[in-house]
């Protein structure tokens, strides 16, 4: 599975906000980000008033890296929410909302998209009684996302789960931490993405 391996605090800068791509450390003081706030490079400072297609390139990115997806994937996700119903925006975000391990990040068994999507490797999350190991899954109304039995005595299983009752968990998802179950109540609205990107940004960029 390939995936980026670099440096995340470096993201961050690049595209100027905080992404939380570290979990529990972006929240506190030791955050890079709060350190040093521009932007990578030793010529940053010098860099000239973004265009139009520059812009739009930067929310792109910005997205492709919170939800922790290379090119060719968010391209195929753009491609399919081309070709849904809908608009296209934010269907596009309803498919990176989907992903299994962006649900599992939502309801608070991972402190990060990241640590979420190797818990899912691991196998250590099912979906309707089913082992999944796949980060990429799609969700759908009506699955019940559960901790694999095999895993809910692990000290950072039980850690995740006893943190989780303090997050909020979006609306579009039911949790039972004691029990460490959910269940996919709806399709997320875009109300329901709180994500700082301007979605209109990514169709006009492709739309080229």
């Amino acid at each position: 599975m390939a995936r980026y391996t670099g440096p995340v605090c470096r993201l961050c800068r690049r595209e100027g906000g905080k992404l939380y791509l570290k979990g529990e450390r972006c929240y506190s003081t030791k955050c890079a980000f709060e350190h040093r706030p521009e932007t990578p490079g030793h010529k940053s400072r010098f860099r000239k008033k973004p265009t139009e297609y520059g812009i739009q390139l930067r929310e792109k990115q910005k997205t492709r890296r919170i939800y922790g997806v290379l090119e060719r994937q968010f391209r195929t996700y753009y491609r399919r929410a081309a070709r849904s119903r809908g608009v296209t925006g934010e269907t596009l975000l309803q498919l990176l909302e989907r992903r299994l391990d962006n649900v599992i990040y939502r309801l608070g068994w991972g402190s990060s998209r990241s640590e979420a999507r190797q818990l899912v490797r691991h196998g250590h999350f099912t979906v309707n009684g089913r082992c999944v190991n796949i980060p990429s899954f799609q969700v759908r109304p009506g699955d019940e996302i559960a901790v694999h039995p095999s895993s809910r005595d692990l000290a950072r299983m039980k850690e995740l789960a006893g943190l989780a009752g303090q997050r909020g968990v979006p609306e579009w998802l039911e949790a039972d931490h004691e029990e460490m179950k959910a269940r996919v109540s709806r399709l997320p609205s875009r109300e329901d993405i709180d994500v700082p990107v301007q979605e209109h940004l990514i169709i006009e960029l492709y739309s080229r």
